[in-house]
């Protein structure tokens, strides 16, 4: 399957090509993934197609770019604040079981939550008849561009979170057409990163909880996703692995279609302004939280899931205390 990523280089960006095997190579005449993704548009091409007519160049060493620290996010945008980072939860099989947990202890009450009210409405209704619309998902704004890191960078909680945990997922990344139409450019491996200690302490708080830091891998997979992915989450602390657990993805783990997701996220004309990114996180059934865990600053968790070949590392920081103050002009 052909994989676009982003290399630093001398300061500027390599767009790289590879298929998973042989040489990844530059691809020409491009300066990021978004001039390519926009050149094919514009041509009226696939993203494979405007490659092949780009033609490549030199070949670029991933395993010492990694180790270099300088594989980048897999698509950017020239100004971050036009790069919408959204998702949606309760969308996997399983994937309510920890969430009504959480809100169950918040109540005193053995009715359903909203979160497994919510779970059921997507296994009755997520996975609609061609040319139907299905049942809505729960869904989340997280942030913009400025938000992103990627593979070997730091995932900074701010200094106010009770708790910064992994969410191990897929995520897609799209770009919105001079016409608003949204395209797809491929899908990636994601941390979405929550504060799930305040989520516990009221459902409402969901919000609250999303906006922070989230990573991306470096690979993005083009064209259609395997309807089956299975990957596994650890989390390391001081060179001991501390928990370790697989999860799964792709629309036969998932009560939702990709496509039902789609359609409730760009319903919405503001999110369909020409020239935007988007990246939208599809929700996990694993989480170190539902286990116990309590993370700490310098744990790494590490991300791995076929048919991605690189993993998405990261390690857990925690931001100083900024004092924030509203002056009235």
């Amino acid at each position: 399957m052909l994989r676009v990523l982003q290399v630093a280089n001398a300061g500027a960006i390599q767009v790289v090509a590879w298929n998973g095997e042989g040489r990844p190579r530059a691809v020409n005449g491009v300066s990021s993934t978004y001039e390519l993704a926009s050149k094919a548009i514009a041509a009226g091409r696939t993203l494979a197609q405007e490659i092949e007519f780009a033609g490549l160049g030199e070949e670029v060493d991933l395993d010492k770019a990694a180790k270099e620290g300088k594989l980048a996010i897999p698509v950017s945008h020239p100004d971050p604040a036009h790069f919408v980072v959204a998702g949606t939860g309760l969308t996997h099989l399983g994937s309510a079981d920890g969430r009504d947990k959480m809100h169950k202890a918040a109540q005193s009450t053995d009715k359903p939550t909203d979160s497994m009210r919510m779970f059921l409405l997507g296994v009755e209704g997520g996975k609609p008849k061609a040319g139907e619309v299905g049942a809505q998902p729960e869904w989340f704004y997280k942030g913009n561009g400025t938000q992103l890191r990627a593979t070997g960078e730091d995932l900074v909680s701010p200094s106010f979170a009770l708790d910064g945990g992994e969410e191990p997922e897929l995520a897609a990344i799209y770009l919105i057409g001079p016409d608003g139409t949204p395209f797809r450019l491929g899908f990636c491996l994601a941390n979405e990163f929550s504060d799930h200690v305040t989520e516990k302490g009221n459902y409402l708080w969901l919000a609250h909880s999303k906006l922070r830091q989230a990573s991306l891998g470096a690979e993005l997979l083009v064209g259609e996703l395997p309807a089956h992915v299975e990957g596994t989450s650890k989390i390391v602390r001081d060179g001991k692995v501390i928990f370790e657990k697989p999860f799964l993805s792709g629309e036969a783990n998932m009560s939702h279609t990709i496509a039902n997701l789609e359609h409730h996220n760009f319903k919405y004309d503001l999110f369909r302004q020409p020239g935007d990114l988007h990246v939208h996180f599809f929700g996990t059934a694993t989480l170190s939280f539902s286990e116990g865990i309590k993370t700490e600053p310098g744990d790494v968790f590490e991300i791995v899931a076929a048919p991605f070949t690189l993993p998405l590392v990261n390690r857990l920081a925690v931001e100083a205390e900024t004092p924030v103050s509203v002056k009235a002009l």
